[in-house]
């Protein structure tokens, strides 16, 4: 059965090996959802930590978010995941197999089915237990909508140094680099610094939010979340916040996560009137330099979405995906399946006439002798 917490403390001490086993993502560290929880989640909004056992052992648990007082018969139940959020999925036990995971996914869709729709966002297409998972949850008597949610570009770079991956760019940014970084080398007035510790991360912080103010960036939607995510990895041993001054300075900012071999960018930004110096290239070339000959990561990570300028510093993307779980016997379910089933008709009608027009073409069979077989051709 399902058993709901409101609170990571609050968990039993067997859920340890869940977030153990889950620990080679960061995202799925309690850390992690420690600070969405406590800097990221809208307004009006409560955790919702449902956790499925079996004979008293903690088997799966689902990091969820839902409406304040919303727990019986809400509108909605999401995952819980933020802007933030590069990879979410549930924490399964070290020992589940597939069918310990598809008896969690009727367990947990007999839960959703307290809900109109639950929202599962930033899985792994490729997650090992997810399609015991989603057959668990069809069992249950929910249906499922699958969609791509947004591509994730990284580069497995193990045993590269930074020639090795200086190499593997394109032409234009390999020469770029070199250029940018040689100008940026040989002047004094520009320096690097990278901080990774707790005793520096106040100033760091600052140099941050200075930068982001006179960036192109729209304000944060959770102003908080950044900060504290920075000041909690620090302490963990996994930040690495890269800052570039000129004169003094902050010119250029930018914070990586770094654990277990993984490193991935979380948030970039450089001054405006700086732009002509390239300083996000230099700074992004510098602490990439630093990761591959001082840290030996084994690969790069830059987060969530297709901006244009990841595929140049990364080359292989991966499709991050979300499912709907929709319960037909709410009223809210079915309205959403209704939505879902009319647009997909109206994208059917545009594509109609690309369709007839693809088919093959009727033969022409004017003036031409037509030989009947196996039959007398006229009506009887």
């Amino acid at each position: 059965m399902i058993t709901v917490f409101s609170a990571l403390d609050a968990l039993p001490a067997g859920c340890d090996a869940l977030f153990a086993a889950a620990g080679r993502s960061f995202y799925c560290t309690r850390d992690w959802f420690s600070v969405s929880i406590a800097h990221a989640l809208p307004a009006g909004t409560a955790p919702c930590l449902a956790l499925y056992a079996e004979a008293g052992q903690p088997l799966a648990l689902f990091p969820l978010q839902m409406e304040a007082g919303q727990m019986e018969g809400g509108k909605s139940l999401k995952s819980l995941t933020n802007p933030y959020t590069c990879l979410y999925q549930p924490l399964f036990h070290p020992a589940a197999d597939a069918a310990a995971i598809r008896r969690a996914g009727q367990a947990f869709g007999r839960f959703c089915r307290g809900w109109s729709t639950t929202r599962l966002d930033g899985l792994d297409a490729d997650l090992a237990g997810l399609p015991p998972l989603l057959t668990g949850m069809r069992d249950a008597g929910l249906l499922l909508e699958r969609f791509d949610h947004f591509g994730n570009w990284h580069e497995a770079v193990t045993g590269w140094s930074w020639r090795d991956y200086l190499d593997a760019r394109p032409g234009a940014l390999r020469e770029t680099i070199r250029r940018k970084l040689r100008r940026a080398e040989r002047d004094a007035d520009t320096v690097f610094e990278l901080i990774a510790t707790p005793d520096r991360i106040e100033a760091g912080i600052a140099a941050y939010d200075h930068v982001y103010a006179q960036s192109w960036k729209v304000p944060e939607p959770f102003p908080r979340f950044n900060p504290e995510l920075m000041r909690l990895a620090a302490a963990q041993g996994a930040l690495r916040l890269g800052v570039l001054r000129h004169q003094g300075r902050p010119v250029a900012v930018q914070y990586w996560i770094v654990w277990q071999g993984h490193a991935a960018v979380l948030k970039l930004a450089h001054d405006e009137t700086d732009k002509a110096a390239s300083p996000g290239t230099v700074l992004t070339a510098l602490i990439i330099r630093h990761l591959l000959d001082e840290e030996h990561v084994r690969e790069l990570d830059f987060g969530r979405g297709d901006d244009p300028y990841k595929r140049l510093w990364v080359g292989q993307r991966r499709q991050r995906i979300g499912v709907v779980l929709i319960n037909p016997r709410r009223i809210g379910g079915l309205r959403y399946l209704g939505r879902l089933l009319l647009g997909r008709g109206r994208r059917f009608l545009r594509r109609l006439p690309h369709l007839v027009s693809a088919l093959p073409k009727r033969p022409d069979l004017t003036g031409k002798t037509v030989q009947f077989l196996g039959g007398n051709p006229e009506p009887a």
